[in-house]
């Protein structure tokens, strides 16, 4: 069900366990139970009910919040999901409910010293779809560096550097003006733009990520956050040119 992008893993055990799945026409309420690679899956009414009031939320990350869990010292972002921090620009009907925040999860983290468009969503299939394994979502981010980059280095951060004993796919990584770069990358090791730049003796000054997939922060001001659009997929981008 993961794998066919109907819903998370968690979510197929979840809808499975309430006879919300039939397969080849069969309820079927047991996890884990094997089906044909061709079979037909079909989810239940409540089921889809359910996904349609899943929603998504983004936020503007300022310095100083951790993206996920909180960790001793620090605030969760999560903490700035309030009526008084919605933009006052945003222009979807949902009236903002507490239950906006249950069980909402981080897709594609921001460390504590970055800024900028952190997505928050109870939908699972969103979440596999901007974190899962095979995803392979464009996120652009805007970084201001210090030091010095010959041309050599230069490649190395387009193509040619490795994290964790891992080679890295190949980035765009392009100069905006004389001390900040341009990198749009198609996974998200951690800290991955900072411990590339440390590899080519850069040092990170400032990073903010200014979109995801379609979906872009535009003017959403830090500490702000909206709801995502009906109209809005994060549905992968052509390369950038």
């Amino acid at each position: 069900m993961a794998q066919r992008g109907l819903c998370s893993r968690r979510e197929a055990d979840t809808y499975i366990e309430r006879g919300w799945v039939k397969v080849d026409g069969r309820v079927i309420d047991i996890p884990g139970s094997k089906v044909e690679p061709d079979c037909q899956i079909e989810l239940a009414g409540a089921a889809e009910r359910e996904q349609a009031s899943a929603v998504t939320i983004l936020l503007n990350k300022p310095v100083g919040y951790v993206s996920s869990q909180a960790e001793p010292g620090y605030r969760p972002a999560i903490q700035l999901i309030t009526p008084a921090n919605r933009d006052p620009q945003d222009q979807h009907p949902r009236q903002f409910s507490q239950q906006h925040t249950w069980n909402l999860a981080t897709a594609g983290r921001l460390d504590i010293d970055s800024t900028g468009l952190l997505v928050l969503t109870q939908d699972g299939r969103i979440a596999r779809q901007l974190i899962g394994e095979d995803s392979d979502i464009e996120k652009e981010y805007l970084v201001r560096v210090q030091g010095r980059l010959d041309e050599r280095g230069f490649e190395l951060l387009n193509h040619g550097l490795m994290l964790d004993g891992k080679p890295l796919k190949p980035a765009q990584v392009d100069w905006q003006n004389r001390d900040q770069l341009r990198f749009i990358l198609r996974e998200g090791k951690k800290r991955q733009i900072r411990r590339m730049c440390e590899l080519v003796g850069l040092k990170v000054t400032g990073l903010k990520r200014i979109r995801i997939g379609d979906v872009k922060l535009g003017n959403l001001a830090p500490g702000n956050w909206r709801y995502l659009a009906d109209d809005e997929h994060f549905r992968q981008s052509p390369p950038a040119r």
